[in-house]
């Protein structure tokens, strides 16, 4: 881009290009880094900042501005992935997108049509079967990122022992995903034995007490083991996008 802009500016020096064709080209090459949709000003430079485009949140959008924001999404990224949608939002991407596939528990959306390499391995961990739907979207979201990814469902602290059966899954792991609602304790002890990063997600999951996932949230905030991130409830996403950039780190050279 600099190279280029400086032979334009030398052809309007050396007269060979008038001011006003100058700014034509320029105004024809200018990106601004998003498209106003009126209702969204989607950002296609993000892949560029974040190492993964811009992501739907579906929730609060209707299906047809959700197909549009992921039109728009398309034309820059081959993969594209949306989150929280239903089944109607599913349904209306699906007539734009042959190639889209749906997480019914997951509610994500995946249009993946140049796949990243998968490298590395993330190991996702859930405290109990009612966690599966955070579960699912950090799974997916991971994939899509381009990672190794291992599920360990229904280990949680009511019966550690199913814990302790599955250790060897740890293994080669370089990050390590604990979602857990009710008390939330799960994470605290996986990162007591496990020497990875964990990253905690609360989820929803509980009885009234469980505040909608604040008293998880809190508990794991306060944990004492060292060595977790917590991300906000039920948010699988954010987990998965922390765990991918942690799992690409290059290892540090020794000296």
């Amino acid at each position: 881009m600099l190279r280029n802009l400086k032979e334009l500016l030398l052809k309007v020096k050396n007269g060979e290009l008038s001011l006003e064709e100058a700014e034509k080209i320029l105004e024809s090459i200018k990106d601004k880094g998003f498209e106003d949709l009126g209702y969204a000003k989607v950002d296609h430079h993000r892949a560029k900042r974040r190492g993964f485009p811009e992501v739907v949140f579906c929730q609060g959008k209707t299906p047809q501005q959700v197909v549009e924001i992921m039109k728009v999404l398309a034309k820059h990224h081959g993969n594209v992935l949306a989150t929280r949608a239903n089944r109607e939002t599913f349904e209306k991407v699906k007539e734009a997108f042959e190639d889209a596939r749906y997480n019914e528990i997951g509610r994500t959306i995946v249009v993946e049509r140049n796949p990243l390499p998968k490298v590395g391995k993330i190991l996702v961990v859930s405290a109990g079967t009612s966690d599966l739907p955070v579960v699912e979207e950090v799974k997916e979201s991971a994939l899509i990122m381009g990672n190794n990814v291992e599920v360990l469902v229904d280990v949680g602290v009511a019966g550690i022992h199913r814990l302790f059966g599955n250790l060897d899954k740890f293994e080669g792991a370089r990050v390590v995903v604990v979602v857990a609602g009710m008390d939330g304790a799960l994470p605290s002890v996986v990162a007591g034995l496990v020497d990875k990063p964990v990253i905690a997600v609360p989820t929803s999951v509980g009885y009234g007490a469980n505040f909608n996932g604040l008293a998880p949230l809190l508990t794991m905030l306060n944990n004492c083991s060292g060595g977790i991130g917590v991300v906000n409830i039920d948010n699988g996403f954010g987990a998965a996008h922390l765990a991918s950039l942690i799992n690409k780190l290059e290892p540090l050279e020794e000296g």
